[in-house]
């Protein structure tokens, strides 16, 4: 058995002393059955002898001709077996059949976005050679890569930082900043649960959630597999432009969350919203509050103070690490 490692998201933060508590996470609370389904058959039971309930597993990578990694709160992990452990080109295919019930077409939009979501909102990263056509990607003609992403659900993570964000009954505009992998979609998935179901800081609000990628809600066959909250409307593999005024114009939303903005049309619809009277909650790569603060695509949210709290996560020992929470000025508030 590898060590036990743990997935950490932070739990509860002292705003005196900076000091971070953290909750475990373990396998037996992220069904993994599903995924299991999808692997090749000669490699499912060494893969899950290798992995403890302790353990909380992250990411399998299958590559034609290569060993299969596999990666734990973000420790690599090599599948050790008594045969050669290189998958085959037909392995990497068989993988995508178990993934997609045998039926490539029924995944084709998915697919022609690199990854297809399987039960549970686990997503299923692609790679290989593509076939183009004038507008793009129009599907893969083989496929060599696969990359398994364990989704995690972790509620009550964003019970630190709910009190900085919210206000007498309402909601701040708040922009999540974090490197990638660094826990940013767990957190907004949480706070868009504890917004939506309302907890000790605030009453339930109608969130309306674009989520272009299927991430946040792990969409599958339309049904969302995580939890985000009894007052959430979600529209599933949605591009966020078209997404949010779609909400907008017929749902109501209290609140609108997007996940990961980055062009100047996503920020420009973002900034509509805000201007339509909407909360709302969104992410972004980022190292740094100064970093996104410098870059010209913010630079009017900045200047208007449309933003009211930026979370701050950094990289560290464990995922999901808090750098800080800014008011729209800029001072740390936490």
């Amino acid at each position: 058995m590898i060590p036990a490692l743990f997935l950490c998201i932070f739990s509860s933060v002292s705003q005196y002393n900076g000091v971070k508590r953290w909750t475990k996470v373990n396998n037996k609370t992220n069904n993994l059955e599903s995924i299991w389904k999808i692997l090749p058959l000669r490699i499912r039971d060494p893969l899950s002898a290798q992995i403890s309930d302790k353990d909380v597993l992250q990411e399998i990578r299958l590559r034609a001709g290569q060993k299969v990694l596999f990666y734990c709160d973000g420790q690599e992990h090599t599948l050790k077996t008594k045969e050669n452990c290189m998958i085959t080109p037909e392995e990497v295919q068989e993988t995508i059949q178990y993934a997609t019930g045998y039926s490539l077409y029924a995944y084709e939009q998915e697919l022609k976005q690199g990854y297809i979501t399987i039960e549970g909102g686990h997503r299923i990263g692609i790679a290989g050679q593509v076939i183009m056509e004038q507008n793009g990607v129009r599907n893969f003609r083989y496929i060599s890569s696969v990359n398994i992403r364990v989704a995690h659900q972790v509620r009550g993570c964003a019970d630190a930082v709910m009190p900085y964000l919210t206000s007498q009954g309402n909601v701040y505009s708040t922009l999540i900043i974090a490197p990638p992998g660094c826990g940013k979609t767990t957190l907004l998935r949480d706070m868009i649960r504890q917004i939506a179901n309302g907890c000790d800081h605030l009453k339930g609000k109608t969130v309306g959630v674009v989520d272009e990628r299927s991430e946040l809600g792990g969409c599958y066959l339309g049904i969302r597999q995580n939890d985000l909250g009894v007052r959430t409307d979600l529209l599933d593999a949605c591009p966020k432009t078209d997404g949010m005024l779609m909400l907008i114009r017929s749902m109501g939303p209290e609140v609108i969350a997007v996940d990961e903005i980055g062009s100047a049309e996503e920020v420009g619809i973002l900034r509509y919203a805000m201007h339509c009277g909407c909360r709302t909650l969104a992410t972004v790569h980022g190292e740094s509050y100064q970093e996104i603060r410098d870059k010209p695509l913010f630079e009017d949210f900045f200047r208007m103070q449309l933003f009211e709290r930026y979370v701050v996560l950094c990289r560290g020992e464990r995922i999901g690490q808090l750098e800080g929470v800014y008011d729209h000025q800029g001072t740390k508030i936490c």
